[in-house]
């Protein structure tokens, strides 16, 4: 009996394992297709993810690898199910456990590591989300502090307020203020805040003693700043300045500022009071033509000239440094500390501490001059020092002449360069262009070794470099580097260049504008002047105001001037060794040229600088071609070529092999000769905002190498002949808003190495042929199209791509 019961028991449980069975077998066919349901919802997804083009981390790959591999075979699996008999129940039951353990892996990942990566994904966006937004904070920061620098500002309630934006902050004068003006600006500070009753204050001093840097520390003070609700103007005067234009700005200025509606200056009244800087004055003359009584309006007056009470409501004497200020600031150029370092000889620093008399400038520059150098090195420089003796009684020339032995330590190439930069009128910005032709010639140095002289000269604290971000970059243009230097700098330059007899100067300068030829000059014209590089610095000038003078060796001439009309010096046809002419006019308005025929005589001329002039109709027959002519560079001019049908550039300029033209907003489009110059290697055209199109020939350009057409902003369309340029290696269509795409024959420029095209806007797609560009390596674009160079990356393995931060450049408002 007992055995029939456990014979009954053990029956039950095998019927119910075979239901189970039977239901699991019966089932199977269900459970596939809901499998193959799911899977094929979910691979796409993993095949997406592994294959969008963005970087995963080892970890992350090797698991969507996995999970991939799985999915695959548990379809695989399903499929066999779908295609097995119904009554194998065996082989469906072994299938039915092979989809179970699949199913728990796949449940596994979706609530497991895929969880994770969401996690991830969210946490990298959010990141992501939150730099980008910071950057358009910064970018947006920073339009609001280059705006702030210009000060122009509107608040809505016609209330506007403007400070010109002065030259590049010397990187010292947060130390400076440190250590020896704390004082000078807290009384300065209380003239003008405190003193209702000095309408105008000076501050004066000797040349180099820090006067300037006082004056914009002031007006960066935050009381001085509210005070007058920022309604600053400063203005650089300078020794030739141009008082009309000066006048006109303060008039503007005092107009803009809210007044009590009256238009005429005798009856303003201001709600809130401003403040007028007037820099680098040198003519009682003109500082009383540039002070406006204007009630609630204060001005500041810096100058070396201590002027009249009569003028002058107060005065600030600025004193030299005390001796442990001076060594403070010494040690900060020398060891990039406020103190003498242990180990240094503390009495010999303190020496040449003393032989610099407390002038900054003269710490900074002779302080440069021994960073990094050996003890007896600084010994020799201390004996030297202890020997210059003062040429008169004067403080400032006495200083010049121990500043002149930093100038002597240098190397005889760099020490010429320094003393070029003498030729251009003061508190005049230079564009590092217009240096490197004049450098050219003069020493035979070229781009590249002439940065490498400059970025030794801001070194050493004998210039001041101002430059883009990016400057430098081996296809960049030195349009965006200038450079700038004190004012007793330029007279240190002077007067290393004019020791000599006028005659037998190597640089002829003018030192300030004058209305006509200098008398001393004019003295000597009977005999010829032998100087390599000659620099006038006038006003407008007519034929009958030049003298007839010779210049047999003159190789550089600088022609600075401030009019709107201009002959042309008759001399120039006396310099037969003439290889370069720097044109400059420093008047608001464009000046007419005149007199252009003089130059084609010139066949050695191999470089021509013009800025701000008018190009008159080229004289087809007068000029000779100028067959050694390389380069020409034309910026803020009004040329207009449409109608210049007859003109043969290639005849003009047989050897041009750089044509640069920037801010020649009349410019609509190139003569179509210009594609008949072969030797053209360079081409740039900028800033132009009326400029409609490229030369449909320019193909024929076989030779060119740099092609720039940035902030052209009706430009629409690259020319189809840019197909031939094979070897065009750097092209820039940055900020060309209207152009409407990178041309399909772009493909065929195979030696392009660099593509800049950031801030536009239009261009949305890349053409199919830039797979063919197999020698590119860098392309900086906006982030919008970087996509579609990423994923070109692919099949050009050594390409860069850079997203290009966004410039807000307001530089040119100060032109």
């Amino acid at each position: 009996m007992a055995v029939t019961e456990f014979a009954g028991e053990i029956t039950t449980e095998l019927l119910k394992m075979l239901m189970s069975i039977t239901r699991k077998a019966c089932l199977c066919r269900a459970s596939a297709e809901q499998l193959i349901i799911s899977i094929n919802q979910l691979l796409p997804i993993i095949n997406e993810i592994k294959y969008s083009g963005v970087e995963l981390n080892q970890t992350r790959q090797s698991q969507l690898d996995k999970i991939s591999v799985v999915l695959q075979e548990g379809h695989e699996l399903a499929m066999k199910v779908l295609n097995s008999s119904r009554w194998n129940m065996y082989k469906n039951l072994q299938l039915s456990r092979k989809m179970e353990k699949v199913e728990k892996k796949i449940s596994s990942f979706v609530q497991g590591p895929l969880q994770a990566h969401v996690l991830a994904d969210v946490h990298h966006l959010r990141f992501e989300t939150t730099e980008r937004f910071d950057r358009l904070e910064g970018y947006h920061r920073r339009l609001e502090q280059r705006i702030e620098s210009m000060k122009i500002n509107s608040s809505g309630a016609g209330d506007w307020w403007w400070v010109e934006k002065t030259d590049e902050d010397d990187v010292h004068e947060g130390v400076l203020m440190k250590v020896g003006m704390e004082l000078g600006k807290r009384k300065v500070k209380n003239m003008i805040l405190d003193r209702d009753d000095l309408g105008v204050i000076g501050i004066h001093g000797i040349g180099g003693s820090g006067k300037t840097t006082l004056a914009r520390e002031i007006c960066r003070d935050d009381d001085i700043r509210r005070y007058f609700s920022n309604k600053i103007l400063f203005l650089t005067v300078s020794q030739s300045p141009n008082v009309d234009q000066l006048r006109q700005k303060i008039c503007g200025f005092l107009s803009d500022c809210k007044f009590n509606g009256c238009s005429q200056f005798d009856h303003l009244n201001t709600v809130t009071p401003i403040l007028v800087v007037l820099d680098d004055v040198w003519s009682l003359s003109v500082l009383q033509q540039l002070i406006f009584k204007v009630p609630g309006c204060k001005t500041v007056v810096v100058s070396r000239i201590k002027f009249p009470s009569s003028v002058l409501n107060s005065t600030y004497e600025l004193e030299l440094l005390r001796e442990e200020d001076a060594v403070s600031l010494f040690c900060h150029i020398v060891f990039g500390r406020s103190s003498i370092p242990r180990g240094k000889d503390e009495n010999l620093i303190k020496q040449i501490v003393d032989k610099c008399k407390g002038l900054p400038l003269a710490l900074k520059v002779i302080g440069a001059s021994l960073r990094a150098q050996p003890e007896m090195y600084w010994k020799g420089v201390m004996k030297r020092l202890s020997r210059a003796q003062p040429v008169c009684d004067s403080h400032e020339t006495e200083l010049l002449n121990r500043m002149k032995l930093s100038i002597d330590y240098l190397c005889e190439k760099v020490r010429n360069c320094f003393l070029d930069l003498g030729s251009f009128p003061e508190d005049k910005k230079i564009p590092l262009d217009v240096l490197i032709n004049i450098w050219t010639e003069l020493h035979d140095i070229d781009e590249e070794e002439g940065f490498v002289i400059l970025d030794e000269l801001s070194n050493k604290n004998l210039i001041t470099l101002v430059k883009d971000p990016s400057a430098g970059d081996m296809y960049s243009s030195y349009y965006e580097i200038s450079v700038s230097q004190h004012d007793v700098l330029r007279d240190l330059a002077i007067h290393m260049s004019s020791l000599e007899t006028v005659n037998h100067r190597k640089r002829l300068v003018m030192v300030q504008r004058e209305n006509g030829v200098p008398k001393e000059w004019e003295r000597d014209a009977d005999q010829p002047f032998l100087a390599r590089l000659v620099s006038v610095h006038t006003g407008e000038m007519r034929e009958m105001d030049w003298l007839k003078l010779e210049f047999p060796e003159a190789e550089v001439l600088i022609l600075n001037f401030d009019s709107t009309d201009y002959f042309l010096p008759p001399f120039i046809a006396n310099m037969p060794k003439l290889r370069a002419i720097v044109l400059i006019n420093y008047n608001t308005k464009i000046a007419e040229i005149r007199n252009l025929s003089v130059l084609g005589n010139l066949t050695n001329l191999r470089s021509l600088w013009f800025e701000k002039v008018s190009i008159p109709q080229l004289p087809k027959k007068t000029i000779l071609p100028l067959v050694n002519l390389r380069k020409i560079s034309l910026l803020l001019c009004k040329i207009n070529l449409k109608d210049e049908s007859g003109l043969d550039l290639s005849r003009l300029f047989p050897r041009l092999t750089e044509l640069s033209m920037d801010h020649c907003i009349e410019m609509t489009m190139l003569p179509w000769s210009i594609c008949q110059v072969k030797t053209l290697r360079s081409l740039s055209i900028t800033n132009c905002e009326s400029f409609e199109e490229l030369p449909f020939d320019l193909g024929k350009l076989l030779f060119l190498q740099i092609l720039r057409v940035y902030a052209c902003p009706k430009l629409k369309m690259l020319p189809l002949g840019i197909k031939n340029l094979v070897w065009l290696q750097h092209i820039d269509v940055s900020q060309c808003v209207n152009l409407h795409c990178l041309n399909e024959e772009i493909g065929g420029c195979l030696s392009l190495r660099e593509i800049n095209m950031r801030e536009c806007p239009q261009i949305k797609n890349l053409p199919k042929s830039i797979s063919g560009l197999r020698s590119l390596r860098r392309v900086i674009c906006d982030e919008e199209v970087s996509r579609h160079w990423k994923e070109m990356q692919k099949e050009l393995p050594g390409l860069f791509v850079q997203v290009a931060d966004h410039c807000f450049d307001l530089d040119w408002l100060t032109e």
